[in-house]
Parts: C-alpha cells; structure tokens; sequence
C-alpha cells in the first residue's frame, strides 16, 4: 500500500493539477477530502499536515509539502513520470519553470480576482459586484491570456514546446476556474481554445470532467449550503481581490 497521502478539495486549482497529474500517471496515493467551504482545512487533524490551513497538502510517510508546485516536481522525480512532464532537457524544463514562476502572480492572481468577484461575492454579501468591477477583472485577466498565448504558446502545441507539460496542466486548472465562474474566455483567443482542446485530449474527457465537476457545478453543489460562519469566514478573503 502506497505510503502517499493528498489532501485535496478539487473546487481548488491546484488540488485538480494535482489530482489530474496523479491519475494520469497511475499513482497509487490514499485520497483525503478536505472540503474548504465546510472549514476542513481549519481542522486540527489537518493543520497537524499542513500548519498554513490551505490545500492541497501532499504526505508521503513522515515527509510533507505545502506548496503545489514542489508537489508536482515532487512527484514527477520520485515516480519518474515521462520525460515530457518536466522535460530533462535543460533549456525545455527551464521553460516549464519559467511558466510555474509567472503564474503565481499573474494566471493564479487575476483568475482568482474574477472568480471571487464573480462567482462568490453574491454568496458571501448577499449581492452581485458592481459590473465595472465585473469588467475590470475580465479585462485584466483577458490581458494575462494575451500573455500566455504570446509569451508562452507561440506556435507550439503546448506551452513549453510540443508535449504537454506539467505547465500546461496549472495554466488549464486556472483557467477553467474563470470558466466555472460564468466568464465565457476562449472566444477571443482561438489559439488558447485550440491548446486547451489539446490539453484536454492529452487528459482524456472523462477524467477531465471528472477533475472539474466540482468547480463547474460550484453554485448548487456548494455555494448554496455553506454555512454562515464559512461566508463570514471568507468575506475576508473576498477583500483581497474587491478592487
């Protein structure tokens, strides 16, 4: 039995790289469910793996890690996944690092800053955000696609070449995260929406849908039964990305 545990809510981004990653490769890993919206990553059981109260947390035996990304890397090294995931070639896996260390404040940032104003504020006050906030935010976000389909696509298959990649699995995640909040995204990148059709045949349909089901269906399966004490909980989160 696989000593690898994963505490993951697949309503979180990188939770479902992850998830997906593991799958692909036919991981063996003991599955923990911990449900953000019903506060379990403020357990005590939970915060005894990961002390920062968020997901995904990864335990293998006595070792832990709580960032998603080292994760990935993690996983990709101890399991010697395909070369294509994180590419031995030097100038290839620079390119795969190069995209993991944008993202953080640019992909992950803005699409958070749509999907919280979008897709949560009418659950946390009660109302939706003003429509100007609304377009700025997809403005913006529409700004970072530009970037990824410039900067990073170019005229490969994939993110960093003609593989997928680790890259492209974080890049997609994000981007559904903006899907499932309402915002229709590919129409005015058809490059992106080519790769993202390659990327989801490269994932297969089936665990596609499955890794986003949550997300995608967040309203009834999730938002409409959170507890009070959860949306006061996260109405402070929801500051972070109200300008």
């Amino acid at each position: 039995m696989s000593n690898l545990e994963l505490y993951l809510d697949l309503l979180s981004q990188p939770c479902r790289a992850i998830y997906i990653f593991v799958k692909l490769n036919e991981i063996p890993f003991s599955f923990h469910e911990v449900c953000i919206f019903k506060g379990g990553h403020l357990t005590g059981e939970f915060v005894k793996v990961n002390p920062m109260r968020k997901v995904p947390a990864l335990k293998d035996g006595n070792f832990t890690l709580i960032e998603s990304t080292s994760m990935l890397l993690y996983l990709v090294r101890k399991y010697k996944t395909p070369d294509h995931w994180y590419p031995s070639d030097i100038q290839k896996r620079s390119r795969v690092d190069e995209y993991l260390a944008w993202q953080h404040t640019n992909t992950r940032y803005y699409g958070c800053k749509v999907f919280w104003n979008k897709c949560m504020t009418p659950t946390l006050v009660g109302h939706e955000a003003e429509p100007e906030k609304i377009n700025r935010c997809v403005a913006e976000f529409k700004i970072i696609l530009t970037h990824i389909e410039t900067l990073f696509l170019k005229d490969q298959l994939f993110l960093t070449g003609d593989e997928i990649s680790v890259a492209d699995l974080v890049a997609i995640v994000e981007i559904m995260q903006v899907v499932a909040s309402g915002v229709t995204v590919f129409e005015d990148f058809p490059k992106l929406d080519a790769w993202k059709n390659r990327v989801k045949e490269a994932i297969g349909s089936d665990l596609f849908k499955e890794a986003h089901e949550s997300v995608v269906n967040i309203k009834e399966q999730h938002l409409d039964s959170m507890p009070l004490e959860m949306k006061t909980f996260f109405k402070s989160k929801l500051l972070k990305y109200a300008y």
